[in-house]
């Protein structure tokens, strides 16, 4: 079920938003001194009134008038302040507003009455995107700066670790399922002055679920991700399909804000439109930001997940094979406190940050988490007899 009153509010919002954008980037043109630069701006504020009019448009048929556009005080501010900025502080507030843009399609959505307002949305959403990575450019970050073009290569090189590869995958498995099991361990062991039979079977029952969890999980979440990917790339492939002429112009621009000539970005757009597969990935990563190079596979995630989890827990729970009572869990204790830091130490791997610091910091959360559940089991010692 859909939300009428709600749809209709957003959509209003959405109007309001791209006329206040439109004028900003008009206003930006107006200063802007670079001939290239300004007529991708125009080009902007023009896409961002097609907007305006198609909403108002359908506010009108929904029995909605939008009245005439005002601006408050405060967005009178904004522009003087935007206007005397300088190109990376104003290309960091306009990609901003883009952003909230981009939050406010997915809202409205999910409360779109019919499939026709959904694809609209989705098309004005794709542009909003779009706009945002051009103002990335603008900001300077561009594809010929030496830190961004070793930042690709690294990229693209496939033996480095990604943090939604299977390695990271790992890593964050073992660190999950040693927290879950730690912590059951200690609560159990404590309600019942560490009885081997129900630590054990309350341990194994919990690394079990949290190995099941967290496979599923990362299944889910990878083959979530790839759909979306393939679902953009067949909406980029439809509108290369249908407006062939947008979309190469839209690649001029892109190219242009990258430092080429317009001769330069256009001879380039021509020559991939020769070749419609190699146009569309070049439209998905430019236009999108995506790269199906950047996606880990659905089943290396989820076994990695799966076994990691599984490892991790058992971490706990092993000693009270071999021993029972309060040495079993002295044993417990020290065995997960040093799994804790090696855990974290290995996040160095993902992160990029101190090692020391990272296992420092997991070590007092495993020895916290501990003495919390521990206690809570002695509280409730008594209850269970």
């Amino acid at each position: 079920m859909t939300d009428q009153k709600q749809f209709i509010n957003g959509l209003l919002q959405a109007w309001r938003d791209e006329m206040l954008s439109a004028r900003n980037y008009h206003a930006l043109a107006e200063r802007e001194a670079n001939p290239e630069r300004k007529k991708i701006l125009e080009r902007m504020a023009v896409a961002e009134e097609h907007h305006a009019e198609r909403w108002a448009k359908r506010l009108g048929e929904l029995g909605v008038s939008t009245g005439t556009f005002s601006e408050t005080p405060v967005e009178r501010i904004r522009r003087w302040v935007l206007l005397r900025s300088d190109t990376n502080v104003a290309a960091k507030m306009l990609e901003a507003g883009e952003s909230e843009a981009d939050k406010l399609y997915d809202v409205l959505l999910t409360n779109a009455p019919n499939e026709a307002d959904r694809q609209s949305l989705t098309e004005a959403q794709l542009d909003e995107r779009a706009h945002n990575r051009m103002l990335e450019e603008f900001e300077g970050k561009s594809a010929y700066e030496p830190q961004t073009k070793l930042e690709s290569i690294l990229r693209r090189e496939k033996w480095h670790v990604r943090a939604g590869g299977w390695i990271g995958q790992a890593i964050y498995g073992v660190n999950d399922g040693l927290g879950a099991a730690f912590g059951v361990v200690s609560g159990v062991a404590g309600a019942t002055h560490a009885n081997p039979e129900f630590v054990l079977l309350s341990g194994f029952a919990t690394a079990i679920a949290s190995a099941l969890s967290m496979g599923g999980g990362a299944y889910l979440a990878t083959k979530s991700e790839r759909e979306v990917y393939e679902a953009e790339i067949e909406r980029e492939r439809r509108e290369i399909e249908e407006n062939p002429e947008e979309e190469r112009e839209e690649l001029e621009l892109f190219y242009q804000l990258k430092g080429f000539t317009e001769s330069e970005a256009k001879a380039m757009a021509e020559r991939l439109a020769e070749k419609p597969d190699q146009m569309l990935k070049t439209l998905a990563h430019e236009e999108l930001g995506l790269s199906e190079q950047t996606f880990p596979k659905e089943w290396p995630a989820a076994l990695s997940a799966t076994i990691s989890t599984a490892i991790g827990a058992a971490v706990p729970v092993i000693p009270f094979v071999f021993s029972s009572g309060m040495t079993a869990l002295v044993i417990s204790f020290v065995v997960s406190i040093l799994a804790h830091f090696l855990v974290g130490a290995s996040k160095v791997v993902i992160t990029g940050r101190s090692w020391l610091k990272s296992g420092t910091e997991m070590t007092l959360i495993g020895i916290g988490e501990a003495a919390i559940t521990y206690g809570i089991g002695l509280l409730v010692s008594p209850a269970i007899g």
